[in-house]
């Protein structure tokens, strides 16, 4: 055994200062000093052997005299010109030197010993209700939390289960599949689902019976929870994907009562009722993640039966979910407000590609949301690197949401209005 000692040569002010430290308080220097752009130390290490310490590690040489080094100082840049008491070193006949010389800088850089801060969901298991096809935020969410190395597991809805099973298994989705990495995204189990009935004893007869149900068992909310604890045990996210508004085209006068509490159903209280089955099987830390839109809070003329007011009950069921589940379990509860996007069941409303050009057209960032915007939001959200966040409401919306009005309109034709340039 032997003690590293290293002589340190650091510019301040214009001139170099040397002094001796050991090995111990490096990264502590290196520390120190990374907040001075281009800064720059050299390093001189001396090993000596245990048999001839000549002081303890703990301790500074000064003038002769053994005295305890202030090292904790050293954490905060603005002490660097405290080095200059350790000036003075010591020798020893079998001190053998190796030279280095390292660049400090509080940029990032390709030499940088931390090359980021990644994402990281490896060992973590999410299931996600409903993903259908390729084209939807919930693909999107499932493929990034997978990019992240998440296992995926998914709920789909009975109806449209066999069409999604059978595009997997021949191949349809592969290019959509494809992870950042070159690997493709593997869905370990897909699950049938219902979300708006919560066990079996709710089903009518009429759905019972219903030939688009036929062949599928087991895809209740309660069901579908049980399954996946006897299949997997646990697991760390859930995600809600899903809405429906049978009424939705029609204004909100002209919704009826049973199309109204359909949309809520269907859109907000599946959440609260996904959130409760899977609750004693999510772990403890995990993470819960929803989608909203804006309609909640403003008016989205179009965008009707009931279906704004079932994402203003989402959002204000994620903040009480959040203490509720946040209590509990220690589990975070979120929402997603995203943009308008060009998927399977936005087409259903008939005008979202007019809502694309008005989000191009007057949004800050002007360019066209993208699906994995919204899933790396929530691949963040369901991260460590979220740990302290719960009962938000978090736009991917390019800003449109901050918006008070409407830019493209000929009011403000005379208006200098700055326009994005690439």
């Amino acid at each position: 055994m032997s003690d590293c000692w290293f002589r340190v040569s650091v510019p301040v002010k214009g001139f170099k200062q040397s002094f001796r430290a050991p090995s111990a308080i490096l990264h502590t220097l290196k520390m120190a000093t990374t907040s001075f752009s281009g800064l720059q130390f050299a390093m001189s290490r001396s090993c000596i052997p245990s048999s001839q310490k000549i002081a303890d590690a703990s301790a500074a040489v000064l003038g002769g005299k053994s005295k305890i080094g202030s090292w904790t100082k050293l954490a905060s840049a603005s002490n660097v010109a405290s080095v200059l008491p350790f000036q003075r070193g010591f020798t020893s006949s079998s001190i053998k030197s190796v030279k280095s010389v390292t660049k400090a800088t509080s940029e990032s850089s390709a030499e940088s010993a931390v090359s980021g801060l990644p994402i990281n969901l490896k060992g973590k298991r999410a299931f996600i209700a409903g993903v259908a096809d390729d084209n939807g935020y919930g693909w999107a969410i499932a493929k990034s939390l997978a990019a992240a190395g998440a296992e995926i597991i998914v709920g789909t809805w009975v109806p449209a289960l066999n069409i999604f099973e059978s595009s997997l298994r021949r191949g349809k989705f592969d290019g959509s599949r494809v992870l950042p990495d070159g690997s493709m995204m593997e869905i370990t189990k897909v699950y049938p689902l219902d979300a708006v009935f919560d066990n079996l004893d709710e089903v009518p007869e009429d759905i019972k019976t219903n030939k688009r149900y036929a062949g599928s068992s087991k895809w209740t909310v309660q069901e579908v929870a049980d399954s996946v604890k006897e299949d997997f045990g646990s697991i760390d996210i859930l995600v809600h994907s899903l809405a429906n508004g049978p009424e939705v085209t029609k204004p909100l006068l002209e919704t009826s009562r049973n199309g109204y509490l359909a949309a809520i159903s269907a859109s907000s209280y599946s959440y609260v009722s996904l959130l409760k089955h899977f609750l004693p099987i999510l772990n403890p830390g995990g993470s819960s993640i929803s989608l909203t839109y804006i309609a909640s809070e403003r008016i989205i003329p179009g965008y009707g039966g009931g279906m704004s007011s079932a994402k203003a009950a989402l959002e204000s069921d994620t903040r009480v979910l959040a203490f509720e589940a946040g209590r509990k379990r220690k589990i975070r509860v979120n929402t997603i407000s995203a943009g308008p996007l060009r998927s399977r069941a936005a087409k259903a409303i008939g005008f979202i590609d007019m809502m694309i050009d008005y989000s191009l057209a007057n949004a800050p960032l002007q360019k066209e949301l993208s699906a994995e915007e919204v899933g790396n939001t929530a691949a963040f959200l369901a991260s460590p690197l979220a740990s302290a966040i719960t009962g938000t409401v978090l736009y991917v919306d390019n800003g449109l949401n901050a918006m008070g009005v409407g830019v493209d309109s000929p009011i403000f034709k005379d208006l200098d209005i700055p326009k994005d340039q690439h």
